[in-house]
């Protein structure tokens, strides 16, 4: 029955949305002539792989590192589309590990290092500061995708993420996902990344309380310990909002991450609708699920 509920979603690339499925994943790209190109490729999650890592809480981490990777070469397929269509060489292995290397670093600095930082000479109890901590950590992160949304090629980015929504809403509800039927659906989600993200920032405020306000570097080691069961707690609740979407207590664990999709998602074109559609279409058929289009 498992296999009967399995949730489908993925995430917007360049001119580009892909889709997860129960054995792979498929990437629609919208091409330069203006037709769509659709790659799909198969993958045996980690929890299938090994039992242990499919167990409540422990399956967060391996859930997100697959997240990770496989965004990470759908979004680097996604640039050598976009690189072609433009008549130009794509990018090299090393740039794209630069890529990487600036955004971790960006990341570790601003969600990890500084907001502590910022905090370490206050005279306030360790659960003023963790509480301190985490607001700053949000409100960095709200600026950062909020200054990303202004740049019009993120836009367009944030315009494939509400695509993928739409798609996904119509798929759960009515099992169809065609253009006709996505029309009436909103772009927001309950398994979202970003809500993710802020359900991740909220479960690390109330673990971090627990361990207190040692000094600077314990804190760190502390904060790279708690990254497991953090993610785990967080996946679990992000599972439960999706599977009991009518439960008032978890809408409201999960609003504030609902409202910040307002901002990582836009209104598609219904060209964008097309090739969220596509991918969709192609990880079903990767599963050889017959649902109607």
């Amino acid at each position: 029955m498992a296999e009967d509920h399995f949730s489908y979603g993925g995430q917007a690339v360049i001119e580009g949305v892909m889709i997860r499925g129960r054995r792979g994943y498929a990437t629609a790209f919208r091409l330069a002539d203006g037709g769509v190109q659709v790659d799909a490729h198969k993958w045996v999650p980690l929890t299938k792989r090994h039992r242990l890592l499919g167990l409540p809480i422990v399956r967060g981490t391996p859930a997100l590192i697959e997240a990770l990777v496989i965004g990470y070469r759908s979004l680097m397929a996604s640039a050598d589309v976009a690189a072609k269509g433009e008549g130009i060489k794509p990018p090299s292995p090393f740039h794209y590990a630069l890529s990487i290397a600036a955004a971790l670093a960006i990341v570790i600095f601003g969600f990890v290092l500084a907001p502590s930082a910022v905090l370490e000479r206050l005279n306030m109890s360790p659960v003023a500061l963790n509480l301190a901590e985490g607001a700053i950590r949000f409100v960095f992160f709200v600026i950062f995708i909020y200054a990303t949304s202004l740049m019009p090629d993120m836009r367009r980015v944030y315009q494939y993420h509400g695509a993928e929504h739409k798609v996904i809403n119509a798929f759960e509800e009515t099992g169809r996902y065609g253009p006709d039927e996505t029309s009436r659906y909103g772009t927001v989600h309950q398994r979202c990344g970003t809500s993710f993200i802020f359900m991740v920032l909220f479960v690390g405020i109330i673990l971090h309380a627990v361990v207190g306000w040692p000094d600077f570097w314990s804190r760190m080691l502390w904060r790279l310990a708690l990254l497991p069961p953090v993610a785990g707690i967080s996946y679990e609740l992000i599972k439960l909002a999706g599977a009991y979407k009518a439960s008032r207590l978890l809408a409201v664990v999960v609003a504030p991450g609902m409202w910040l999709q307002r901002i990582t998602t836009r209104t598609p074109t219904d060209d964008q609708v097309e090739v969220a559609v596509r991918a969709l279409k192609g990880a079903l058929e990767l599963d050889e699920a017959k649902a109607p289009a």
